[in-house]
């Protein structure tokens, strides 16, 4: 902030109406800097709003994590679903892998547990009676969604359109329950069934 033009007591800012005014001096912490004419030197009102931040983001650290919070979580995000996905889909690639990143080293050990648990489901739902053909189809559709994100520079996942975990129905890991789309699509499809048969 430019101090040059500054009121140089209160009194002159108040009468003048200017909402900060500069004597030069150091303010009872050390601070040569600004103050407001309605508060106290800026110095000192960042090192409040730093510590007040810290306090705030420890509390709701610990509230996040307890029943409450997940609860109200849970809560906001079923009444708010299409607007949370949507604001998801908006954030740039980097942003998405900086946080799946993030997260991954946050919670090692639940992040090992629910690819686990992932490669469990898909092994559960895998017949054992398909071919050695019919594996390699489904490896082959994974391998077109990775080369189409490259192509395209838009991220491509691998969908069940009848889910592994549907809302009343499961679906197997099979070629002909398997389709490429965009990572945007699965996330709107969730575990919802399309309307439309499977590919072949």
């Amino acid at each position: 902030m430019n101090t040059t033009n500054l009121p140089k007591t209160r009194a002159e800012a108040k009468a003048t109406g200017a909402k900060y005014y500069f004597t030069g001096d150091p303010c009872k912490h050390g601070h040569i800097a600004p103050r407001k004419t309605k508060g106290s030197c800026v110095e000192c009102l960042k090192v409040e709003w730093a510590q007040a931040l810290e306090t705030r983001a420890d509390y709701f650290k610990e509230y996040n994590k307890s029943e409450a919070g997940q609860k109200a979580k849970k809560g906001y995000y079923e009444r708010n679903k299409d607007a949370v996905i949507a604001s998801a889909q908006a954030r740039p690639d980097e942003a998405k892998n900086q946080y799946k990143k993030k997260y991954k080293e946050a919670n090692p050990d639940l992040y090992k547990e629910l690819v686990s648990l992932r490669r469990r489901r898909f092994r559960d739902a895998t017949p054992k009676w398909l071919s050695p053909a019919q594996k390699m189809e489904i490896r082959l559709k994974y391998r077109l969604a990775i080369e189409l994100s490259r192509a395209t520079g838009v991220r491509h996942a691998v969908d069940h359109e009848i889910p592994l975990q549907g809302e009343g129905v499961c679906g197997l890991h099979v070629p002909w329950n398997l389709r490429v789309i965009t990572q945007d699509e699965n996330l709107k499809k969730s575990n919802k069934l399309v309307d439309h048969p499977p590919e072949q």
